[in-house]
């Protein structure tokens, strides 16, 4: 695996491609995204690490062009994360839950293309079940660390067979040969 590039950025706000010995401009870094390139981008002055600002920078024009991905409401649920004491498993979800969603992406592309000769509905329905199935796993894989049960939230056991005894009988029913027999003794003597 090759070294990713490296991109740095000089205090004139001008971003130089190391790999490529050339200036280039944010429309290039979000296109080195796009292709999957592996890349840093580096102050030029402090020697840090700028990369998540740069795509932030990325992001916010693109939010501000178009149509935009996050709402008013999903940005301020993502700020009110900040400083909260779930704010590293928000990160960990997001991230899991967009690779979920990449994921069947990718699989949705692949079965189109397979799609030749057979059902849509029945494909439809398999795609259906996989991104249940893989949502499900997801889920229940982010949920374990970071939410145990306490002692008395534990799983309810199932409920013991309630104790049922069998109705008893009409009290007509076991009167009634009594009768019968008193009647025939009445009629015999």
């Amino acid at each position: 695996m090759s070294e990713p590039r490296v991109i740095k950025k000089y205090p004139n706000r001008r971003l130089y491609d190391t790999a490529i010995s050339s200036y280039i401009t944010l429309e290039d870094v979000k296109q080195l995204v796009l292709e999957r390139a592996e890349f840093h981008v580096i102050d030029a002055r402090t020697s840090t690490d700028i990369t998540r600002g740069i795509l932030l920078q990325i992001i916010s024009e693109q939010e501000e062009q178009g149509s935009p991905i996050f709402t008013a409401d999903v940005l301020a649920h993502i700020i009110r994360f900040y400083g909260d004491t779930l704010q590293g498993m928000m990160g960990n979800y997001l991230e899991k839950s967009l690779q979920a969603f990449v994921d069947q992406q990718h699989l949705f592309r692949e079965q189109m293309r397979s799609l030749i000769g057979k059902n849509p509905l029945a494909m439809m329905t398999e795609l259906v079940e996989h991104n249940l199935s893989l949502w499900k796993s997801v889920n229940e894989r982010l949920q374990k660390p970071y939410l145990p049960l306490a002692d008395d939230e534990a799983a309810p056991s199932p409920k013991p067979a309630a104790q049922t005894s069998d109705p008893p009988l009409a009290s007509t029913a076991p009167d009634k040969p009594e009768k019968e027999r008193k009647g025939r003794k009445d009629r015999e003597g």
